[in-house]
């Protein structure tokens, strides 16, 4: 727009406000027209600003926009095939949901767990983002792990959990309860390509706290925003009658055992930072990372069944920087291991 063009614009509109009167709204328009001449170039007002991204900022994305565009989901139920194979992953996926009516204490096929669901752990029969999911399981197995020091398939993962989170024994690998857990978990992490690492898979990442973790301080986060649904004594909640809990037991005779993957206190501070207490996600916690890392100490510091751990990490020097049973090849003490500092053992290590 030319010099001469952009007065006579000014004048048209200030003779248009002069004949309502000067209303606010006419004043406003004057005004606004002024701004807009004066420090808007001419080849914009001919052709108007250009709202597309190029291509480098439209493929550039913060950390956030990662997670919401990103985030991993579990196959749509619609996809599980027709026929016997469905019925098989169905079965499975039942079998993660309300284990303990199936293989609990008085499950009706087995009794050979404590009584928890699969998916006490696994949060949505391992569908949930960030709530220790299946999505990698079956891209990623067999594999070796360096807790065994050897290579295991997805079999000899969930006779882990039985063994470990559900405090119990294995399962056949030939049976049909493993046959459809494994059918199952293959179809959650069906369209994960093997080398594959997605958003949301696992736990949430964390850092470690600058001093050691507080059981103290734990328990007071405990009583406030724990206790309603897991009871005063870690018992969790079950209807009379029903052979699952409605919210699992933390400790005592019917939780984890100290073998489980849980009882690494870094674990379980990421596992409740994204999803508890009851309606928390990753996206809105309702627990600081403080609160996680001291509500992860109080719960592992109370009695819980054993296991014999003697033969996991059988090269110490692949053992977490948590892990709280030594020897280790560090000088750290198992205190230290388990509660923290975190900081000097990790720079060690590295």
């Amino acid at each position: 727009m030319k010099l001469n063009e952009e007065k006579n614009l000014i004048d048209f509109l200030f003779n248009m406000t002069k004949a309502v009167g000067f209303t606010v709204f006419a004043v406003f328009t004057l005004l606004g027209a002024v701004i807009f001449t004066l420090f808007y170039p001419s080849n914009a007002m001919q052709s108007g600003p250009s709202i597309a991204l190029s291509k480098s900022s439209a493929t550039t994305f913060t950390a956030s926009t990662l997670v919401e565009d990103y985030l991993w989901e579990a196959p749509d139920q619609s996809t599980i095939p027709a026929g016997a194979a469905g019925e098989q992953i169905k079965y499975g996926q039942d079998l993660v949901a309300h284990t303990a009516k199936y293989i609990g204490p008085t499950g009706s096929v087995l009794q050979i767990s404590n009584g928890m669901n699969c998916q006490n752990c696994h949060l949505g029969a391992g569908t949930k983002p960030f709530g220790n999911n299946y999505s990698l399981v079956a891209s990623s197995y067999p594999k070796v792990r360096a807790r065994s020091g050897k290579s295991e398939n997805i079999e000899k993962r969930v006779n882990d959990c039985f063994e470990r989170s559900l405090n119990g024994q294995s399962l056949s690998p030939k049976s049909k309860e493993m046959e459809a857990i494994v059918a199952y978990i293959k179809w959650v992490g069906k369209d994960v390509k093997k080398g594959d690492n997605v958003k949301g898979s696992g736990l949430l990442e964390m850092e470690v706290l600058d001093r050691a973790t507080s059981p103290e301080l734990g328990k007071a986060v405990y009583v406030q925003k724990c206790q309603t649904c897991h009871g005063q004594e870690g018992q969790g909640i079950k209807t009379p009658g029903n052979p699952e809990f409605q919210y699992p037991p933390l400790w005592g005779k019917n939780s984890y055992n100290d073998g489980a993957g849980l009882y690494r206190i870094s674990n379980f501070a990421r596992y409740v930072k994204a999803n508890m207490p009851l309606g928390a996600t990753h996206r809105n916690p309702q627990l600081t990372d403080e609160e996680a890392w001291d509500v992860a100490a109080y719960v592992n510091t109370m009695p819980r069944p054993k296991k014999d751990t003697r033969k996991d990490w059988p090269d110490i020097s692949k053992k977490p920087f948590d892990h709280p049973f030594g020897p280790y090849k560090d000088s750290y003490s198992e205190h230290q291991h388990k509660y923290g500092p975190y900081k000097p053992i990790m720079i060690s290590k590295n």
